[in-house]
């Protein structure tokens, strides 16, 4: 049985705190691969200097095509409007399968607010993350289920900050893989400041 972490996001734009994040829990958990999920519009946050789905989906495909037990999905961006992980986890489902849903612990608080909770701890493992300097207590356990813990490297790198650095002309030089760097900077993405 194939198992598989799922690491979504808005990835605008993707970066190396989301690769390192992904390959620390691939290698600690020994799973077979991290499938990650560009959303088709931010949850929360504003959707000023947000990148196209094209463009994120082009800067996801080039951060991750130098690892084999890296893949992407388009099924949230495809669906369009908000997602919900309930929805996307249905669609994933396999028998032969084993999903691992990966959350950062800023979101472990919210999660029993999110659309049907049980039911998307029936279909994948939680995995929880900590976040680059938040100290935040994870429980052992959410809604009768067994939440997996792991510990990342401490990388303060945020899309929102490597925007407001292109914006203000300054380098994203060792944020962002290279080739991402590139498509940013020929496809003048984020070059103006969100007043959001």
């Amino acid at each position: 049985m194939k198992r598989i972490g799922i690491l979504g996001g808005s990835f605008n734009p993707v970066h190396f705190g989301h690769l390192i994040l992904a390959n620390t829990v691939l290698e600690k958990l020994n799973l077979d691969r991290i499938l990650f999920i560009p959303c088709y519009l931010p949850a929360l946050k504003s959707s000023k200097n947000f990148a196209s789905p094209p463009a994120r989906i082009k800067m996801l495909k080039l951060a991750i095509k130098y690892n084999p037990k890296f893949s992407f999905s388009d099924i949230e961006i495809k669906r369009q409007g908000k997602s919900f992980t309930i929805d996307t986890l249905r669609e994933l489902k396999q028998d032969d399968s084993k999903l691992f849903f990966i959350i950062g612990a800023d979101n472990i608080k919210e999660f029993i607010l999110w659309k049907e909770p049980k039911e998307i701890l029936k279909l994948a493992d939680l995995i929880v993350t900590n976040r680059g300097g938040l100290m935040v207590r994870v429980p052992k356990n959410i809604l009768g289920r067994k939440i997996i813990e792991c510990v990342i490297p401490n990388i303060e790198i945020s899309s929102s900050e490597i925007r407001d650095r292109i914006a203000s002309k300054r380098s994203i030089n060792y944020l962002v893989p290279r080739e991402v760097e590139n498509f940013i900077i020929e496809s003048k993405l984020y070059h103006k400041r969100s007043k959001s």
